[in-house]
């Protein structure tokens, strides 16, 4: 499956999982009911010649109705409470579990490089940089992702694969992680979370019964013997073990569905990771290390049960799998990578030495296009399907050549970049006009504005990153999100006028400004509470004929200027829908006209996207090159709607 059958499918097995939620709540429901039934007709034995309408009949739908709503309600709460506690998203799991932000200008060599190895991820893939946590108390070698979407996911990583790995394995076990990040795993992961919690809810009030039970006995036999009172006790008790039971079987049907959604998307991710990277030795070596440590891949924290399923590597150690583990056996998972593995692990494990030279984002080979053949107004070849194929699965080529990117960049810019005031003034230069007039009147706006630090450094890095190639604007945008992700509600209110001022200052909108705006707009708006991510409204391609009409108009006017030319992109692009329309003329197209048009284009469904993407980049690519002018209002259209397409300089 591609990337966007891998949406589709990820959307599907959300929906299955509702499913299976509603049987185990009915199940539930009527273990619950027979509990209930079985304690009322204790409680009316003690009563000689009055009849005990429950122990006469079986079925009493007042109880049962009363009975389902209590227990209904009761499951929803702690579903509620749950999936509310992890709203925010990736960041939740990670200080839920012990996690540390990694701080970007960390002097600890092993996290320098896996922020490198993971910048260098993030940018071949084509998604926001996530912020990076490191688990200090655990010496296994683990990791895992979670968040709802790219925009919020973030990364964790145990010590022992900082200390243990090598530079290819973690590069392995980074992409098994982005695989999850991108095929969608995230969201279905935490739906689990909160849907095992709710229905773990029983279990924990059992308990709570029969503590009070042994305590409310304890009480008894020092203040009476009575039979009433004994006779009370025994029945909540069975009341507390018959919900600790009800609870524990919930549980354990909860655990084996997510165990067998679980055990079938590591097996993909592991494959994923392969042609991701090129590299099978990386992530194979990597499950070879947790299998030679006695430590394995066990985290120690209390929470590591709730978010087994989400880990690189069994959470509770186990090299072996049963019914309900959640990940295949470690063997298994290596035999499927490298065939020759004869089922003997390394017996002994040695922490690995990190050089210099694996810290940085220097690649140890240079990409097959060098960077300065598509710099500053140059061309080059694009394969359309080429762009489509590697959405979500871009290969070594893309990470080489984001290494290169990254290298491109001037270190003041970089080093700028990932840390609050620096991105905010990364964002701020990346806006300032080349006119120096137009930016004399953006600084004097910006000045009484702007925290007087990012002002300075805006100053600063305006010249270098004027000299920056074009191909590395967009992701060095994508480079400063983890440090804006920092800023307090009110800092990004102040940022996100700022750059609106910036953007406003000349009285029009190129396609930089809108490039920017939409991808900071669409991932920190969401992060800060400003939007809600948008939901799959659409599934037909013809209720949004029109926003595609003008999308396609804009992308063919902003790559031709022969009118000729212009119609024959466009129709290119409208024929990879098997649909016709009317050229919309260049004063239509409007950045706000466009806008609007991706607003609504982004609520389609992901196989619907496929198509919408498809006709974009056909459009583009009908003279068959792509400036890095049209590159960049691809990935724009692309971040609008939610795709991760990789450097499109890395696509030929």
């Amino acid at each position: 499956m591609d990337f966007f059958e891998q949406q589709a499918d990820a959307r599907r097995r959300s929906g299955r999982l509702i499913v299976y939620f509603i049987l185990a709540v009915v199940a539930i429901v009527l273990a619950v009911y027979f509990v209930a039934l079985i304690a009322l007709s204790m409680a009316g034995g003690d009563r000689p010649g009055v009849p005990n309408p429950y122990a006469e009949s079986p079925w009493h739908p007042g109880l049962f109705a009363l009975v389902a709503l209590a227990t209904i309600g009761l499951i929803f709460l702690g579903s509620l409470y749950k999936i509310s506690q992890l709203s925010s998203g990736g960041e939740a799991v990670a200080l839920m579990l012990g996690g540390r932000l990694i701080d970007s200008q960390t002097r600890d060599l092993a996290e320098r490089r896996l922020l490198n190895v993971v910048e260098e991820m993030a940018l071949a893939s084509g998604t926001p940089v996530p912020p990076v946590y490191v688990m200090d108390n655990e010496p296994s070698i683990n990791a895992f992702a979670a968040g709802h979407e790219p925009g919020d996911a973030v990364i964790g990583v145990s010590r022992g694969s900082l200390e243990y790995l090598n530079r290819d394995e973690l590069q392995g076990v980074m992409a098994h992680e982005f695989s999850h990040i991108l095929n969608g795993d995230m969201r279905t992961n935490l739906r689990l979370v909160g849907i095992l919690h709710g229905i773990l809810i029983l279990a924990i009030l059992g308990w709570f019964v029969l503590r009070s039970t042994a305590f409310s006995g304890h009480r008894s036999r020092r203040s009476s013997s009575s039979k009433e009172g004994g006779g009370a006790v025994a029945v909540i008790l069975v009341v507390g073990v018959g919900l600790l039971v009800v609870g524990s079987i919930g549980l354990f049907f909860g655990k084996l569905i997510k165990s067998a959604v679980s055990r079938q998307r590591e097996y993909l991710a592991d494959a994923s990771a392969v042609q991701f990277t090129r590299l099978p030795e990386g992530i194979a070596g990597a499950l070879k290390k947790i299998g030679g440590r006695k430590e394995s891949s066990k985290i120690e924290d209390a929470h590591a049960e709730e978010v087994s399923h989400m880990f690189f590597g069994n959470a509770f150690g186990s090299l072996q799998s049963n019914l309900l583990s959640t990940h295949p056996p470690l063997a298994e998972r290596v035999r499927r990578i490298d065939p020759s593995f004869d089922g003997n692990f390394p017996k002994r494990v040695k922490p690995v030495k990190i050089a210099a030279d694996e810290v940085g984002a220097k690649p140890r080979k240079k990409p097959g296009k060098p960077l300065e053949a598509i710099g500053a107004g140059g061309t080059t070849p694009l394969d359309p399907t080429g762009v489509l194929r590697r959405i979500g699965l871009p290969g070594m080529e893309a990470i080489l050549y984001a290494a290169a990117l990254l290298e491109s960049m001037p270190e003041p810019v970089r080093n700028a970049a990932h840390e609050p005031y620096g991105a905010r003034a990364v964002i701020y230069a990346l806006l300032l006009d080349r006119d120096p007039q137009m930016r004399q009147k953006q600084l004097d706006a910006l000045r009484p504005k702007a925290e007087e630090l990012s002002y300075r450094e805006t100053e600063r890095l305006a010249p270098q990153i004027d000299r920056l190639p074009d191909e590395a604007r967009v992701p060095l945008i994508e480079t400063t999100f983890p440090a804006l992700k920092k800023l307090s509600p009110e800092q990004y209110t102040r940022f996100r006028e700022n750059v609106e001022l910036l953007i406003a200052a000349d009285e029009q909108v190129d396609l930089l400004e809108y490039t920017i705006h939409s991808m900071l707009l669409r991932n920190l708006d969401v992060q800060f509470g400003r939007a809600k991510p948008l939901a799959v409204r659409h599934h037909r391609l013809d209720p949004l004929l029109p926003s595609l009409v003008a999308v396609l108009s804009m992308l063919a006017h902003a790559g031709q200027t022969d009118e000729a030319d212009v119609r024959r992109a466009f129709d290119k692009g409208m024929a990879e829908v098997g649909r016709s329309g009317t050229l919309q003329s260049k004063s239509e197209g409007s950045l706000r006209n466009l806008d609007a048009a991706l607003k609504s284009l982004a609520e389609a469904g992901p196989k619907l996207k496929k198509q919408i993407l498809a006709a974009c980049v056909a459009c583009v690519a009908a003279d068959g090159k792509v400036t890095p002018r049209e590159g960049e209002l691809v990935q724009a259209v692309a971040a609008m709607l939610g795709v991760p397409v990789p450097p499109i300089g890395a696509q030929a």
